[in-house]
């Protein structure tokens, strides 16, 4: 039996390929803006999982793997404009689409790889899928909104990050492991079930990024403590910041909220949130979403492909990057 990691080599030169063969169907001004940000943004877990629940519950459709790209090509679009309200400098450690290309050019280029994808889905002729697209596409906008009005906020609490994250991050998860149920032609119960695996993989996968956050440098290639530094109170910082007195609390606060948390503030901030264990807490909340995303895998057929999508939960309990 082929393992997570010898299968998701095995997919990703046609998934590439698919992606690439989309960004050359946009105009011509659009594309070297699309290849700069496909060039920098993810693993590929989406296609990769509207794959596996195409063939869990097949026979799929015809070109599965042009399908497939549509959530990549999303995430894609959503990352352009993320980077220019953030004003981020680079992103997988390339310059940020943004500081190449102008910004208009960049904020265009992010709706036609929208609207090229949402083409691609319409082409497929199932008004499900089209609705599927639809509804990820609001609620990554919804998230992203969430996210922006919270940022510098000490106050956010659990259910707000949650709705966030939700939104944000898992909607685009579900989606893709929905459209590959519906393309399948499964039926209303397995869809769901398929949505609701995505939807809590998504949750867990977003829980264990925001611990990554304050893992060392030299462990995951990217800054430390990058969420203090820009206002996002993730589990990991809000039970760090309720484990402080009144008064460091209230200094905490004040920081956070005027942006004033340096790169030194977040390493020390990133140690002492490792010392007192937080991220590893926040690693046994996200198991909560996993345990119900394996729930919603058992009420679906046995396959190959299903082991793959119980090894996808272990591979995103367990990632150290």
């Amino acid at each position: 039996m082929k393992t997570l990691k010898s299968s998701f080599a095995e997919e990703l030169p046609r998934i590439e390929a698919a992606l690439a063969a989309a960004a050359e169907e946009l105009p011509m001004p659009v594309q070297p803006i699309a290849r700069h940000i496909l060039d920098a943004s993810g693993k590929r877990l989406r296609p990769f999982l509207t794959l596996l629940f195409a063939r869990l519950l097949g026979p799929a459709k015809a070109d599965m793997y042009r399908l497939a790209a549509t959530l990549e090509l999303l995430h894609a679009a959503t990352l352009l404009h993320d980077d220019v309200l953030d004003n981020s400098r680079s992103r997988r450690g390339r310059e940020a689409a943004h500081t190449v290309f102008d910004v208009s050019s960049v904020i265009l280029g992010g709706d036609a790889l929208l609207s090229h994808a949402n083409a691609i889905v319409a082409s497929f002729d199932d008004m499900r899928m089209t609705r599927c697209f639809s509804e990820a596409t609001s609620s990554t906008a919804a998230g992203e909104i969430l996210e922006i009005a919270a940022k510098g906020r000490a106050d956010v609490s659990r259910q707000d990050y949650e709705q966030m994250v939700r939104g944000k991050t898992a909607c685009l998860i579900r989606a893709a492991c929905e459209i590959g149920a519906l393309a399948a032609g499964a039926g209303a119960e397995q869809v769901l079930s398929a949505a609701v695996y995505g939807e809590n993989l998504g949750m867990a996968f977003q829980m264990v990024d925001d611990a990554l956050d304050f893992a060392p440098e030299e462990i995951t290639g990217k800054p430390t403590g990058g969420d203090v530094r820009e206002g996002k109170l993730t589990p990991p910082l809000r039970l760090y910041r309720e484990s402080l007195s009144t008064e460091k609390r209230a200094a905490f606060d004040a920081a956070f909220a005027c942006g004033l948390m340096t790169e030194d503030d977040a390493k020390i901030i990133a140690e002492r949130i490792r010392q007192a264990g937080h991220d590893a807490l926040t690693r046994v909340e996200a198991q909560c979403y996993l345990h119900n995303a394996l729930a919603a895998l058992n009420a679906l057929p046995d396959g190959p492909e299903s082991s793959l999508l119980r090894e996808m939960c272990a591979y995103v309990r367990d990632r150290e990057k």
